[in-house]
C-alpha cells in the first residue's frame, strides 16, 4: 500500500448522520475512525479497550460518573479501558477516534445505536 495523506474535511464532507463512526484508516490492529456527534450518547464502558478521542471541530463533553471533561479542537482525551463514560455535544462536533478493531461504539451495552459493520471512507 502506498502512503497517501488524508484530508479530514474531505472525509467529514462525505456524510451528515450523527453517531455513526466511519473507518478512515488502520494501523497496528487499530481503526482510525471519524464521526459527527451532537446530543447525548449512552453511558457505556469497554472492558478490554482503551480509546482515544480527538476533536477536529466543535466541543466534545465527556461525562464520567464523577466529572465532565471538555475537549476542544486540537485536543484529545484518552479513556482507559473499564472506565464508564458518556460522550455528548451541544452543537455538531467532529471527532477522530483511534481504538482497537474489536471496539464496538457502545462497548458492553447493546442498543439501537450499536454499529457493528462500519463504512470505510
Amino acid at each position: 500500500m502506498t502512503p497517501t495523506s488524508i484530508t479530514l474535511a474531505d472525509k467529514f464532507a462525505q456524510f451528515t448522520d450523527l453517531w455513526h463512526p466511519r473507518i478512515i484508516g488502520e494501523l497496528n490492529e487499530q481503526h482510525v475512525k471519524i464521526a459527527k456527534v451532537q446530543g447525548e450518547f449512552i453511558w457505556h464502558r469497554h472492558a478490554a479497550e482503551d480509546e482515544l478521542f480527538m476533536v477536529v471541530q466543535g466541543t466534545l463533553l465527556m461525562d464520567f460518573r464523577d466529572r465532565t471533561e471538555e475537549v476542544r479542537p486540537g485536543q484529545l482525551l484518552l479513556v482507559p479501558r473499564g472506565t464508564e463514560h458518556r460522550p455528548r455535544a451541544v452543537a455538531e462536533t467532529w471527532i477522530l477516534m483511534i481504538e482497537p478493531k474489536t471496539t464496538l461504539n457502545t462497548g458492553e451495552v447493546e442498543s439501537e445505536r450499536t454499529r457493528r459493520d462500519l463504512d470505510v471512507l
